[in-house]
């Protein structure tokens, strides 16, 4: 059996060990990549934050569309600019211009993240100061056209929404709708 002797002859008398400042040193390394990554990951998180809340926005335009086309259902969907805030509802009530409670499927809010800029109907009627409304029924979008969003660093993304086909697209930038063609522009 070995004693503390022998272990001193093979290992030397010396104790290893860090000093307190190197562990100061380790622990401030340490600390700085910490910071680092969760510098890196909150960005993340608000590119991640900008894209969750166009698609959402997305995907109600389409339920919106796939609901109205299964059935004699009519819905709209209610940009609030000022708001920056949309509903989707089920109209029920002749009066359009008054939303009911019980209307209301979905209600959400923008983030500062994600700013709603304007809306621009397919029949050249614009707005960036009050409510755009999208309805859709059975045969498809009553107008199409596209809303402009704003991500945070100021960037535009639109959504396209085509009454012709009733397709809601997500396209980077701010995109120009298709123009109707005079009648000396057309082929046939």
């Amino acid at each position: 059996m070995r004693t503390s002797k022998d272990r001193n002859r093979w290992f030397g008398s010396r104790v290893v060990g860090f000093t307190l400042a190197e562990l100061l040193v380790v622990l401030a390394v340490i600390s700085l990549l910490i910071l680092l990554a969760q510098l890196h990951l909150f960005g993340l998180l608000r590119t991640n934050t900008f894209r969750a809340q166009v698609q959402e926005l997305v995907s109600t335009m389409q339920m919106a569309a796939s609901a109205a086309a299964e059935s004699d259902r009519r819905y709209e969907v209610i940009l609030d600019i000022p708001e920056q805030s949309y509903l989707l509802r089920e109209i029920t009530n002749p009066d359009l211009s008054e939303v009911l409670d019980e209307e209301i499927i979905l209600q959400a809010n923008l983030s500062s993240s994600c700013r709603l800029a304007y809306v621009e109907f397919d029949d050249r009627q614009y707005t960036n100061d009050s409510r755009a409304k999208f309805r859709t029924g059975h045969t498809g979008w009553a107008y199409g056209g596209k809303i402009v969003l704003l991500d945070e660093q100021g960037q535009p993304h639109s959504i396209v929404v085509n009454r012709l086909n009733r397709m809601v697209a997500l396209e980077q930038g701010d995109v120009g709708l298709l123009e109707p063609k005079l009648k000396n522009e057309l082929l046939f």
